[in-house]
C-alpha cells in the first residue's frame, strides 16, 4: 500500500468524511438531503449572506438587500429550521447525523443574525460591505467573453446596492444598532479611495478587465473594456461619493456614544448570542472572562522567562518597549518584509510532511495588503489562495512576530486547512464552502503551538514574538468581554494589551476597534486552540505509544469546518478506534 493510498483510507476510517463509505442511507436521509439541497440552491442566489463572520458563496451579483429582502430571509430561515426541528437526528445514519448538527446550528445563526437585525450595520472596523463588492462579483474568476459581460453588466447594480445599504444603515440609525461612533475615524478612507478616483482605470474594479485571455477577439476585449470605464466612471464613483457624504455627514455624527454590545437593543441576547455564534460554546460572558484571566497569567510567566534568555537586563515593561522601538527588529522596506516572509513560509514547507499525511493541492500567494484598507486593517490575513501581509507603517510590524503569524495565516494554518476543505471528497456543499470561526481561528492558532515542535522559531525573540501572539489571543478573551459586557472603555483595553504583549500601538489600537465593532469573534481563537489542544493531550494520554500526530492532525482536518463539541465527538471516536 503506497503512501498516498494509506493517508486516504485512515482519513475514511478515522473521521468518516467519506460518505460513501457509510451504511446505507435512510429515508430520513433523504428528507435531511431535500431540506439542504433546496435551501443551498436557494442560498446560492443571495448575497450578503455572512456565516462566523465570512462571505458565503453566491451567484456572483449584487443581490437585492433591503428590508423586505431581509424579512423574506427570516420567513425562509426560519421555516427551514421548523423543519429540522421536526426531525430526529437518531433517525439519521451515522455521518448524516455529524451533517444534521452542522447545519442545524448554521440555519440557526442565520434565523438569529435576521432576528437581531444585524443586515442593518453591514460592516465593522475590519470589513465592510463596500470593500467587498468585488470579491461579490467574482473578478477573480473570470475567463470567457460571457463571463466578462456579465461581470461589466453586473458592475451597473452597484449605486442600487449602496443605496440599500445607505437606506439599512439608516434603519440602524434610528434604533441605536450601529457601529460605536468613537471606531469610525478614518473608516471613510476606503470609501473616499473610490468615490475620489480621477480616472476609472485605477479602480480595483477594473482591474479584471486589464489582462483579458487571448481567446477574446480584441474588439470584443476592447468594447469591454470602454463600457467598464464607463459605468465605473458614471455610475459608480458617484455611488460612492452619495456614501462617503452619508457616513460622514449623517452616519458618523448620529452613531451611538457607548461600546458594549448588552447595550444594543436586546443587547445581552444579542452578545450571548454572537459568542454562540464565533465559539460553538455555551459559555457566558463571566466563565470565559475567568479562561482568558487564567491564561494570561499562565503565559506571562513564560513571557518573562523567555525576556530572561535574550540577556535583557531590565523589567518588564522596558523589555517591550525595547521590542517596540529598537530598529533591529523592523524591516527596511516593504519588500524585505515580504521576503522575510516568505522565509519562514518555505522553512514550514519542508515540515509539513512529518506532521501531516494529507496535504492539499493548492498553494498560496504572498501579497501586501491594498493600500487603501492597510491604516486600519490587520498585521496579515490568509486563506487558501493569498496571505495579505500588511506593509504599511513598517515600525509596526515586528519581525520577531512574522512567524508565528505566517504559520497562523499560511501553512500549516488557514491555507492548510481551508485548501483541504475545498478538495474535500463526499462533504456536502454545505460543509466544504463554510466556515465556522472557532474551528478555523482555533486551527490556526493551533498552527503557531505547532511551530515549536518544527523548529520554526529560531531566536529567544522569535520565541517571545511566538508567546506573544499566544497572549494577544488570550488577551482578547478578557478585553472582548471587558467591553461587551463588563463595560471597560477603549482605553482600558488598549492599556490592557500594551502592558501584557509586544504588539506595536497601531497594531493594538487598530485590533481594540475591532472588538469594539464586531463583538464575540474575537472570542474563537483562543477557545478554538484550548480545545484542540485539549483533545491531543487527550489522545495522547489514553493512546500512549498509539498516538500518531500525524493521524491525529488529518483527523482533525479531514472534518472540515466543524462545531467544537462536534469536534470532540469525533476525536472521541477516533481515539476509541484507535485504542
Amino acid at each position: 500500500m503506497n503512501r498516498w493510498t494509506r493517508c486516504l483510507l485512515l482519513a475514511a476510517l478515522a473521521t468518516g468524511a467519506a460518505h460513501a463509505t457509510e451504511p446505507a442511507s435512510t429515508s430520513a436521509d433523504a428528507a435531511f438531503r431535500n431540506i439542504y439541497t433546496t435551501e443551498w440552491a436557494w442560498r446560492n442566489g443571495q448575497s450578503g449572506i455572512q456565516s462566523s463572520g465570512e462571505s458565503q458563496p453566491g451567484s456572483g451579483r449584487l443581490d437585492q438587500v433591503d428590508a423586505a429582502s431581509q424579512e423574506r430571509k427570516l420567513r425562509y430561515w426560519s421555516d427551514v429550521l421548523a423543519k429540522l426541528d421536526q426531525m430526529d437526528p437518531k433517525s439519521l445514519s451515522p455521518n448524516t447525523q455529524i451533517d444534521f448538527a452542522i447545519y442545524r446550528a448554521q440555519i440557526a445563526n442565520f434565523v438569529a443574525t435576521q432576528r437581531f437585525a444585524q443586515w442593518q450595520m453591514p460592516f465593522n472596523s475590519d470589513s465592510a460591505f463596500w470593500s467587498d463588492i468585488g470579491y461579490q462579483l467574482g473578478g477573480d474568476s473570470l475567463h470567457t467573453k460571457a463571463d466578462y459581460q456579465r461581470y461589466v453588466t453586473r458592475l451597473r447594480d452597484i449605486p442600487a446596492y449602496i443605496d440599500q445599504e445607505i437606506a439599512n444603515m439608516r434603519l440602524g440609525l434610528a434604533r441605536g444598532f450601529t457601529v460605536p461612533r468613537e471606531v469610525l475615524n478614518g473608516r471613510d478612507v476606503s470609501i473616499a479611495a473610490v468615490a475620489n478616483l480621477t480616472a476609472p482605470e485605477k479602480s480595483a474594479l477594473y482591474d479584471p478587465l486589464t489582462s483579458m485571455p487571448a481567446s477574446i477577439p480584441a474588439a470584443d476585449a476592447d468594447a469591454l473594456r470602454a463600457d467598464a470605464r464607463h459605468v465605473i466612471s458614471k455610475q459608480v464613483i458617484p455611488a460612492y461619493a452619495k456614501l462617503l457624504r452619508f457616513f460622514r455627514d449623517e452616519y458618523v455624527p448620529k452613531a451611538r456614544t457607548t461600546l458594549a454590545a448588552e447595550s444594543l437593543p436586546d443587547g445581552k441576547a444579542y452578545y450571548q448570542q454572537q459568542i454562540l455564534e464565533y465559539t460553538t460554546l455555551t459559555l457566558s460572558p463571566d466563565d470565559i472572562h475567568a479562561i482568558g484571566l487564567r491564561e494570561v497569567a499562565k503565559l506571562h510567566e513564560q513571557m518573562v522567562s523567555t525576556m530572561k534568555e535574550t540577556g535583557f537586563k531590565g523589567s518588564f515593561p522596558e523589555f517591550l518597549t525595547f521590542l517596540r522601538t529598537d530598529p533591529q527588529f523592523y524591516a527596511r522596506t516593504p519588500d524585505e518584509l515580504l521576503m522575510r516572509t516568505a522565509w519562514v513560509a518555505k522553512q514550514v514547507d519542508a515540515k509539513l510532511g512529518r506532521y501531516f499525511g494529507l496535504l492539499p493541492r493548492q498553494r498560496f500567494a504572498i501579497e501586501p495588503v491594498p493600500a487603501d484598507i492597510a491604516p486600519y486593517y490587520t498585521s496579515g490575513r490568509g486563506g487558501a489562495d493569498v496571505y495579505l501581509v500588511n506593509t504599511y507603517d513598517l515600525p509596526s510590524r515586528p519581525l520577531f512576530n512574522m512567524p508565528a503569524l505566517t504559520l497562523h495565516e499560511s501553512m500549516p494554518g488557514h491555507a492548510l486547512q481551508l485548501a483541504l476543505s475545498n478538495e474535500q471528497v463526499g462533504l456536502p456543499e454545505f460543509r466544504r464552502d463554510s466556515y465556522i470561526s472557532a474551528y478555523g481561528e482555533g486551527w490556526a492558532l493551533y498552527s503557531e503551538y505547532l511551530g515549536q515542535e518544527m523548529g520554526i522559531y529560531h531566536t529567544p525573540y522569535e520565541r517571545f514574538g511566538y508567546l506573544t501572539y499566544q497572549m494577544w489571543r488570550a488577551c482578547r478573551l478578557v478585553v472582548d468581554t471587558g467591553i461587551h459586557h463588563l463595560g471597560w472603555t477603549r482605553q482600558q483595553a488598549i492599556d490592557y494589551l500594551t502592558v501584557n504583549t509586544a504588539l506595536s500601538q497601531r497594531e493594538i489600537a487598530n485590533e481594540v476597534d475591532r472588538y469594539i465593532s464586531w463583538p464575540g469573534q474575537a472570542l474563537s481563537y483562543e477557545l478554538g486552540y484550548l480545545k484542540i489542544r485539549e483533545l491531543r493531550e487527550r489522545a495522547e494520554r489514553e493512546l500512549g505509544e498509539k498516538f500518531d500526530l500525524r493521524a491525529f492532525h488529518d483527523t482533525v482536518l479531514a472534518l472540515g469546518s466543524v462545531p467544537l463539541p462536534v469536534l470532540e465527538q469525533q476525536v472521541d471516536a477516533w481515539i476509541a478506534a484507535r485504542r
